[in-house]
Formats: C-alpha cells, sequence, structure tokens
C-alpha cells in the first residue's frame, strides 16, 4: 500500500463523516464538501492503485 492510497481512503472517510454531519445539521453546503472529499479520495486511491499496479508489473519481466 502506498501514500496515495491510504490518503485517498482517509479523504474518503472524513468526506464520509462531513457529508453525514451536514445530514444531521441540514446543510447542504457541508454534504456537498463532503462528496467532494469522497469522489477526491477515490481518484487518489485509484490512482494509488495503478501506481502499485505498475511498480508490480515491472517487478515480473
Amino acid at each position: 500500500m502506498n501514500k496515495n492510497q491510504v490518503e485517498g481512503i482517509l479523504k474518503n472517510i472524513t468526506g464520509k463523516v462531513q457529508e453525514k454531519a451536514g445530514q444531521v445539521v441540514d446543510s447542504k453546503e457541508q454534504q456537498a464538501k463532503g462528496l467532494g472529499k469522497q469522489i477526491s479520495g477515490k481518484v487518489e486511491q485509484t490512482y494509488g492503485d495503478a501506481k502499485e499496479a505498475i511498480k508490480d508489473s515491472n517487478k515480473h519481466p
């Protein structure tokens, strides 16, 4: 697991918490920010996954 994967997971979790908090206080802005963090986290995690796949493919000729 690389840095991008870990940071992506953390952003996704933070975004979910922020989205739920926005629902509790009925703030559409906080919900939207939470969804944005989740998307950003998933993108970063996918980037990290791709980096790992490339690194692994380079190990095996």
